[in-house]
């Protein structure tokens, strides 16, 4: 990566996760912020990040879009002008819900491209191993650069939007069956919160990686003989 000017516009949990292990690795980026005051508060928390501003991000190699959905397309048009063409920059579409092809139908003189992170950010900040998915051919610089952060794999865009609701889904349902199940059996609050930010979640961890211990591989016996 060291022959290429890496940005990142986005400095939300996705991209806060992300900065920390390339920080980790001492990859440097340039962050922008169109209020400069955020971008140094940004910064300040990462030895690898500098400041750039608008006219910047033409000289990048790549710039990357941690953006929500919505602000994808409008930030891009606010971006391009004559001043700025980004003709050799490509720019790396995050969002989960915008299909990248649709982004290039509305820029087809831009170079850009699609990266989307298959997860939660919490987790890719706390334990780093993200998958991200493209249905792109990129080169080995954008490769390396998200390889740092985990595995890189080709599908279809659209998985990651099935993947990421339906585990939401699934996750929202049993948090609300939790809650359900506490109130009528008028435990403390103090006990469900704990259920539900410690119990819950290390117990879905662990049965991913199949080192439950006795008393849920129980639980779980009785969940499959009743089906």
């Amino acid at each position: 990566m060291k022959q290429n000017r890496i940005g990142l516009v986005g400095i939300g949990k996705l991209g806060s996760a992300m900065m920390k292990h390339w920080c980790d690795q001492q990859i440097p980026i340039g962050v922008y912020h169109p209020n400069q005051s955020k971008a140094e508060q940004f910064i300040a928390r990462y030895s690898n990040g500098y400041l750039i501003k608008k006219e910047d991000i033409n000289e990048l190699s790549v710039f990357i879009l941690a953006l929500p959905s919505d602000a994808v397309v409008p930030f891009i048009s606010h971006l391009v002008s004559p001043q700025i063409p980004l003709k050799n920059t490509y720019l790396i579409n995050m969002a989960t819900a915008l299909n990248t092809n649709e982004v290039c139908s509305r820029f087809p003189d831009l170079s850009i491209v699609g990266m989307k992170f298959m997860g939660h950010s919490n987790d890719l900040y706390e334990h780093g191993n993200g998958l991200f998915i493209t249905e792109h051919s990129l080169s080995d610089g954008i490769l390396e650069l998200f390889r740092v952060l985990g595995e890189v794999k080709k599908d279809n865009e659209e998985v990651v939007i099935n993947v990421n609701k339906s585990a939401t889904y699934q996750a929202v349902k049993a948090a609300i069956e939790l809650e359900k199940e506490f109130a009528t059996k008028n435990l403390p609050t103090e006990y469900k919160n704990r259920a539900l930010t410690s119990l819950l979640p290390e117990v879905i961890r662990s049965y991913s990686k199949g080192n439950l211990g006795h008393f849920a591989i129980e639980i779980v016996n009785e969940i499959k003989h009743k089906r």
